[in-house]
């Protein structure tokens, strides 16, 4: 080896002698070789590859759980609007409270997850979303709806926070951005899911449809229950346990041989420290986060504010809402736009692939760039069709392929690269806690949007609600260009040093790039 991580090196005599943290990356020719950090490397074992490619599914489940409650509610709410007569401020306040609520369970899974660990707390999340669609297919009026609702809302709350921080924590750095992304891949078949199931079960009674339709999502929970006892814990939850044989064990696991395994443990436990010193209890974490040094405060600006402009531009309320967007545009019939929402499900889903497959090849920023400014382009489509082509059938076809384009262009990247970036640039310590405020950064922005889409319509026309959001989508470009790093084939631990010193961000990431240009040439 060259090189050992970011913080151990090979001496002769085979031990691993220490760099500190903050030390600017290196990479070092021995023996006519160009080598960079294992973590950095592919897996070479299928067999590894498999088992990794596992852990990030079973992780991912939860996601499926919001993804369906956002596309099923969009139909639902038509039907129970007519079963339980509902006010408009009612049904704004049962759509938008499940993001505001979702952010006590985000609050609380940093804790959680940093007490009884990461695996167990994705397992928590599902109880409590379990329960609380129970109670919300089952309610006989609109305060009981709400109570599962709330329920349902904090076990969402824990999920989206705690499955990227997991698959970020066992992924190589190699394929992170992909292995991170499939929550966001599981919400956009969640959301697929939810308006197909709008569509399958509209023509029941309206005192029934709207339940089956709330009642079938709780089946990926039971999936998860299994699942928790197939999958392992995060090794660096467990080296800051110090529980170290186990952390051994798994890294074994998800690493291409023992000695691979080995550096890494030695690489993670040099960046975790004093794992059990007063430093890592949670009144001093919160309180690193709430007096940041500068480079914390670089991570916060980056993975708070990218979690904000993935709500603020609005995709909640195109998704939630798209059977009254597209009858503004001239649809007629719910049936007609259930079957339009359905095609907005599948140009979501189908576009998350893309970002899957390009986010590890050309970058986090490049797919951000192109999210945020197809999204700007989509948007100011649809306020334009809406205003000015509203019931023609060129500005019904306007409105769909709108629509439509933003969603895609949310899925290539502002989508799944918000939950990568907040999932990998927090160091160790802070790892948790952090994405946790990041994450209730996102809900608090789709709640307040969610909940005040029709009243902020009624105001100043749907047409100038998406032109506003256009125009907070074009700040996202500038958001993006300034305060986003290139976190490509990095380990967490490099990521790390990319904060610690304004200046050093460009040159490293051109000496990395070198490297990967002599690695192919190679």
């Amino acid at each position: 080896m060259g090189l050992v991580g970011m913080q151990g090196n090979e001496n002769g005599n085979g031990e691993i002698s220490e760099i500190p943290l903050g030390a600017k990356t290196k990479y070092i020719r021995m023996n006519s070789d160009l080598t960079e950090t294992e973590e950095g490397l592919p897996i070479n074992n299928p067999e590894t590859r498999k088992f990794v490619f596992v852990c990030a599914i079973f992780a991912s489940l939860n996601s499926v759980l919001l993804g369906y409650d956002v596309g099923v509610m969009s139909g639902a709410i038509i039907f129970i609007q007519e079963d339980l007569k509902i006010t408009e401020v009612q049904q704004e306040v049962l759509i938008g409270i499940l993001s505001i609520i979702s952010l006590l369970g985000s609050l609380a899974a940093g804790k959680t997850s940093d007490a009884i660990g990461r695996k167990w707390t994705i397992g928590l999340a599902a109880v409590i979303f379990q329960t609380g669609g129970a109670i919300m297919a089952l309610a006989p009026s609109f305060k009981v709806l709400m109570i599962g609702r709330l329920l349902a809302g904090v076990g969402i709350g824990f999920g989206v926070m705690i499955a990227p921080v997991y698959i970020a924590e066992i992924s190589p750095a190699i394929a992170r951005g992909s292995l991170t992304s499939v929550p966001e891949i599981f919400i956009n078949f969640g959301i697929l899911l939810g308006y197909i199931s709008n569509y399958a079960f509209s023509k029941l009674p309206a005192h029934i449809n709207w339940r089956i339709m709330l009642g079938v999502g709780l089946i990926p929970s039971v999936v998860i229950a299994v699942a928790l006892f197939a999958i392992p814990e995060s090794p660096r939850w467990l080296v800051v346990q110090n529980r170290i044989e186990e952390a051994r064990l798994v890294l074994i696991k998800i690493t291409n041989s023992e000695k691979e395994a080995e550096e890494k443990l030695q690489e993670i436990q040099i960046a975790a420290g004093s794992a059990n010193a007063d430093k890592y209890e949670t009144k001093a974490v919160w309180l690193e986060i709430l007096r940041p040094s500068p480079a914390v405060r670089r991570m916060l600006i980056t993975g708070c504010g990218i979690q904000c402009f993935q709500q603020i531009t609005g995709i909640d309320t195109t998704v939630y809402y798209s059977p009254q967007i597209f009858k503004n545009a001239g649809i007629t019939g719910n049936s007609q736009l259930l079957a339009a929402t359905v095609a907005v499900g599948f140009t979501k889903t189908l576009f998350i692939l893309i970002a899957i497959l390009f986010i590890d090849k050309l970058g986090r920023k490049p797919l951000l760039y192109a999210s945020t400014i197809g999204m700007t382009v989509c948007l100011f489509s649809l306020s334009l069709s809406l205003a000015f082509l509203s019931h023609a059938k060129a500005g019904i076809i306007l409105a769909i392929i709108a629509v439509c384009g933003n969603v895609a262009s949310f899925s290539v990247g502002l989508g799944p690269i918000c939950w990568v970036l907040s999932s990998e640039i927090f160091p160790l310590r802070l790892r948790a806690q952090a994405s946790a405020l990041g994450a209730v950064g996102s809900r608090v922005s789709s709640g307040v949007i969610s909940m005040s889409f029709l009243s902020v319509t009624r105001a100043i026309t749907t047409s100038g609600t998406f032109f506003i959001f256009g125009l907070i989508s074009c700040s996202a470009i500038a958001f993006v260009h300034y305060c986003v790093p290139e976190t490509k084939g990095k380990s967490l631990e490099d990521i790390e040093v990319l904060f610690q010193n304004e200046g050093e961000l460009q040159g490293n990431e051109v000496e990395m790039g070198d490297v990967e240009h002599l690695m192919q040439k190679s």
